[in-house]
């Protein structure tokens, strides 16, 4: 076969009539020189580089990220000036210096300016608000000194708070690694405070020695005006030579203001012109010869008609005294121009004070409105429940009864419950003779006894049985089964829920009686407490948990004495 003849792609152009050139390979066809070069020779003549006008288009570039860059700083700080110039027009920005130093002491002193560094808080949010917390005084007016306190610190806030009244601290408890003699900084802080006596509304000490006291105390030779409250606390005072007194009365004894006393060890003499017009007095820690006679707490009560808190604690006994009184038989009722009236003494608390000397400060006094009692490791105090009950048949208002580690009369002591008509806590803790008969008492209804009645402890009396403690709880239920509701019903509890339905029952029948004869159902007990009751069982605990809604109790123990059940 003969070949298929292959046709050039240019044979569909016309041809010309000129003599075709032959074709060399490696080289351009005419109509690509043609494209390529303007010009119609064959020759390439490369363009020129034009570098100046590249280094000018670069400079304008950089001009123009410079301008960008300087207006973009204006942005920003025109930016910053109209947030500063929106914040003023802010309420708290525009509050007058006078009312917003107003703000901060109710803020600071108003929550008992327990965080010491509240006021230094303040001066960090801005100039304006340190400016003010520097020019009002009343923040810088508590100043303390102590191991933690300096007294540069004291000094500056001594400058700033001007001519205000202060309230002054110093504080060194007993430690054995004070870096400092605590004598020496007892005496620089006294020499500190010296110059501003006159302003001093409110002074507490606080040393491990009595002779740090007394000598701090005899470098103030000058009244105190303004002085309220004072407070000295001994800590290491029993095993010091107890007659070490000061030779100069304290204050010159000028302090028309003086209204609250609390001294603990401290021997200054007894001078009564300290101990006037006072609303509180809290005498501790005396012992031996530094213990005051009951007559001189007498003369001191007798001077103080306007009282209204008194606490006696970790007092010595006054039967050496030859004033004591023997401890049986009981002296009889005062005669009433022998009786103190303290019409406003609504807080007395006796702790470990000694028979002879509460039985005679209680058989002075007359209270009509006391509301909180506290007989605390007395031993006998039937005296007392006897002057109580002669109180009560005229006027008592007693809400808050607490005995601890005494004993007593029962009879008595019920008898003068039947009298606390507005008694809403009572608190009976370490009386391991304590039986049945005061329970059994209260859950009659002939009257009912203390209707008012919501808190109940009786924390380590071990005599008492559970049988008087759940008649004395279901008592006080609500008389309509559907009125109440249970706090808590465990699941497996059958026999003493049962044994418990019957004399729920009975109980809320003698309550919806007594509604319906005129006499009021008592108050539900909101709260009791049997710690240390080893009668009282797991069990039995639960039952309280359904009709009593705190019960508080000690936690079982595992094996290993962990807490199993609470």
């Amino acid at each position: 076969m003969s070949p298929v003849p292959v046709r050039d792609s240019f044979d569909t152009f016309p041809r010309s009539n000129k003599p075709s050139t032959p074709r060399h390979y490696g080289s351009f066809p005419t109509f690509q020189r043609n494209f390529l070069n303007t010009k119609s020779d064959d020759t390439y003549i490369p363009r020129p580089m034009p570098q100046g006008k590249i280094s000018s288009l670069r400079e304008a570039i950089n001009s123009l990220d410079s301008q960008m860059a300087e207006l973009m700083s204006q942005r920003q700080a025109l930016r910053a000036q109209l947030e500063q110039e929106v914040r003023l027009q802010s309420p708290v920005i525009r509050l007058p210096s006078e009312l917003l130093s107003s703000i901060f002491i109710m803020g600071v002193l108003g929550m008992g300016d327990d965080d010491p560094i509240m006021v230094p808080t303040l001066m960090l949010v801005c100039r304006y608000w340190a400016e003010v917390v520097l020019n009002t005084p009343v923040l810088w007016a508590k100043i303390t000194v102590g191991l933690h306190d300096p007294l540069e610190k004291a000094r500056r806030r001594l400058e700033r708070s001007k001519s205000c009244p202060l309230d002054i601290t110093v504080n060194f408890a007993p430690r054995m690694d004070y870096p400092y003699s605590v004598s020496e900084q007892v005496m620089l802080a006294m020499d500190l405070f010296r110059p501003a006596l006159w302003r001093t509304r409110s002074f507490s000490l606080s040393v491990p020695n009595r002779s740090q006291v007394h000598a701090a105390l005899l470098q103030w030779k000058d009244d105190a005006p303004l002085l309220e409250t004072l407070s000295v606390h001994i800590y290491h005072s029993i095993h010091e030579d107890h007659a070490a007194t000061p030779t100069a009365p304290l204050f010159i004894g000028n302090t028309p203001r003086l209204r609250s006393c609390s001294f603990t060890s401290f021997n200054f003499g007894w001078d009564l012109r300290l101990l006037t017009r006072l609303r509180v007095l809290k005498l501790g820690g005396y012992f031996n010869g530094s213990t005051p006679s009951p007559s001189t707490l007498i003369a001191v009560l007798r001077q103080c008609p306007e009282l209204e808190e008194l606490a006696l604690r970790n007092i010595s006994d006054v039967d050496s005294y030859p004033c004591g009184i023997a401890d049986e038989p009981a002296e009889p009722p005062p005669t009433t121009n022998r009786v103190i009236q303290l019409t406003r003494l609504t807080k007395a608390s006796f702790y470990n004070t000694g028979n002879a000397l509460a039985r005679q400060i209680m058989s002075q006094i007359a209270f009509p409105k006391l509301e909180q009692l506290e007989l605390c490791y007395l031993q006998s105090i039937s005296p007392i429940i006897q002057y109580l009950y002669t109180q009560a048949l005229t006027k008592i208002s007693l809400k808050y009864l607490r005995i601890e580690s005494c004993f007593f009369n029962e009879f008595s002591f019920l008898n003068l419950l039947r009298r606390l008509y507005s008694l809403t806590t009572l608190e009976v803790v370490d009386v391991e003779d304590l039986s049945s008969y005061i329970l059994k008492g209260m859950s009659s209804s002939q009257p009912w006894i203390c209707p008012r009645l919501e808190d109940l402890s009786i924390d380590g009396c071990t005599s008492l049985e559970w049988d008087s403690l759940r008649t004395f709880i279901e008592a006080r239920l609500p008389p309509n089964p559907n009125g109440f509701t249970r706090y808590h019903t465990p699941a497996s509890f059958t026999t003493t829920t049962s044994a418990s339905e019957v004399a729920a029952a009975q109980a809320r029948a003698k309550a919806h009686y007594s509604s319906h004869s005129g006499v009021p159902p008592p108050q539900r007990l909101r709260s009791i407490d049997v710690t240390r009751c080893s009668q009282i069982s797991w069990e039995m605990v639960q039952w309280l948990k359904m009709y009593v809604a705190e019960v508080k109790c000690e936690s079982a123990k595992g094996i290993w004495g962990e807490n199993v059940l609470s």
